[in-house]
């Protein structure tokens, strides 16, 4: 079994949690302050803490962190008073495998102690998928300090480890699917597939083969039976987007799947059971759709049993900074190139509105590092203009049209600063001669 080291400085707590554990099986130490536990993660090595967040001088955090520099392979589950969600975040934030409130639930902290202390595996199988697709959407991922988002982010905490089903709604752009992503990483089903559909770019007939599956010959072109995304989904969670795009047909039939947990492949009449948690998202009105008889008023409420509805990125704009450096990293990285902010963009991109939202952030970002020289981004390398009415505006670009278009101009300046010499235009520009040839041919650039 795990052996685990129980954090807390008061004595009662301390000795119940241990004796639960070893009841249990578990090989379980316990340290009464934060410098002591320091030490025997440091010495000794564990395969998980579980820890309080208010200690002393050093507290959970500290331990948190402590844990994550000497000892990476152990994970920590932090214990949080009731009320105190706030810190549970934070702890999250920092690479926390879990959280649970004080006073615990022995079964829901034994589960959760259940899953933590097992190791990934090396070959790569399940819990090690597991791991990677939490490190990947884990709440590092959803950046921002604004109360709107603090508030988000606890509501996750709180929901995540139930099988509740969740509506999130938002404008294009805000962030949906990244919600739900990190609902599941952090759920109890984090180790089984996270499945997700896009209702509005298939067919009617499409999206249901595609939902529920079909057997051979139930259509033409149906020439063997095929496992639907439904049953893909089995054990995990399923995530629909753009849910409101879902023709009114098949609203019935997915009105049945979410409530009986039961499905039916196309051309036949056997039921499937299937166990998955629905995770929906929209950035339309389904009110209005209700009233304009295009969504199903009770699968509006089936869906809609926790509801996360995403600000905007104009009435969050004091994360526009941290969301603009993740992206500056995430981008230099990705194209082995630093960049930062030149003067004036940072207060050029805090006075716009972006209507694509974060979507339109990162597009911008990327085309900026794209684009950089001298490992600055200027305001014309993400495009500013006027609006006419004194206010700033970007307009965006398709980033291989913006790369065509300063290629274009680059070999322009040069060719007119060597009086029209390939060679020594080429020779400026860091190309060979063919290159430059080719270039200008792609270009339909002629040059006298």
């Amino acid at each position: 079994m795990a052996r685990i080291l129980i954090v807390d400085d008061h004595d009662s707590a301390r000795s119940l949690l241990c004796e639960m554990l070893r009841a249990e099986g578990y090989e379980v130490d316990q340290a009464s302050n934060g410098e002591k536990a320091c030490t025997m993660v440091a010495d000794d090595g564990y395969d998980l803490v579980i820890t309080d967040l208010r200690m002393g001088d050093i507290g959970g955090l500290e331990v948190l962190r402590h844990t994550r520099d000497t000892s990476p392979q152990t994970e920590v589950i932090v214990m949080t008073a009731f009320g105190t969600i706030e810190d549970a975040v934070e702890a999250m934030r920092f690479g926390a495998h879990d959280f649970v409130q004080k006073p615990f639930v022995e079964e829901e902290l034994l589960v959760k102690v259940a899953r933590a202390s097992r190791r990934p595996s090396h070959d790569g199988g399940p819990h090690a998928i597991a791991s990677d697709f939490r490190e990947k959407y884990n709440f590092g991922n959803i950046i921002g300090q604004s109360p709107e988002i603090r508030d988000i982010l606890g509501r996750i905490v709180r929901i995540a480890p139930t099988d509740a089903t969740v509506l999130i709604t938002g404008e294009s752009g805000t962030g949906k699917e990244l919600v739900a992503r990190a609902i599941h990483a952090n759920s109890l089903r984090a180790e089984r597939p996270f499945v997700s559909i896009n209702c509005a770019a298939l067919t009617e007939t499409l999206l249901e083969s595609e939902l529920f599956g079909h057997v051979r010959g139930a259509f033409t072109g149906a020439v063997q039976t095929r496992k639907g995304l439904f049953e893909e989904a089995n054990g995990g969670t399923f995530f629909f987007d753009e849910i409101a795009e879902t023709p009114p047909s098949l609203q019935a039939k997915l009105l049945r799947a979410i409530q009986e947990g039961e499905i039916r492949r196309l051309g036949d009449n056997k039921p499937i059971n299937v166990d998955a948690r629905i995770i929906a998202a929209t950035n339309q009105n389904l009110r209005r759709l209700i009233e304009e008889k295009r969504f199903r008023e009770d699968l509006y409420y089936r869906l809609n049993v926790a509801r996360f509805e995403l600000p905007p990125l104009r009435e969050r704009k004091a994360d526009i900074p941290p969301i603009v450096d993740s992206f500056l990293e995430k981008y230099g990285r990705k194209m082995a190139r630093k960049a930062k902010l030149g003067p004036g963009v940072m207060e050029h991109l805090m006075a716009y509105d972006f209507p694509g939202n974060i979507r339109e952030l990162e597009n911008l970002i990327e085309q900026g590092v794209a684009l950089a020289q001298d490992g600055q981004i200027h305001l014309s390398d993400i495009m500013p203009n006027s609006n006419g009415n004194g206010g700033p505006r970007l307009e965006s670009q398709s980033l291989a049209d913006v790369v065509r278009e300063v290629e274009r101009n680059a070999i322009i300046r040069a060719l007119r600063q060597v009086d029209g010499n390939k060679e020594r235009a080429a020779e400026l520009l860091g190309l060979s001669p063919t290159t430059l040839w080719r270039k200008m041919k792609r270009l339909q650039l002629e040059w006298p």
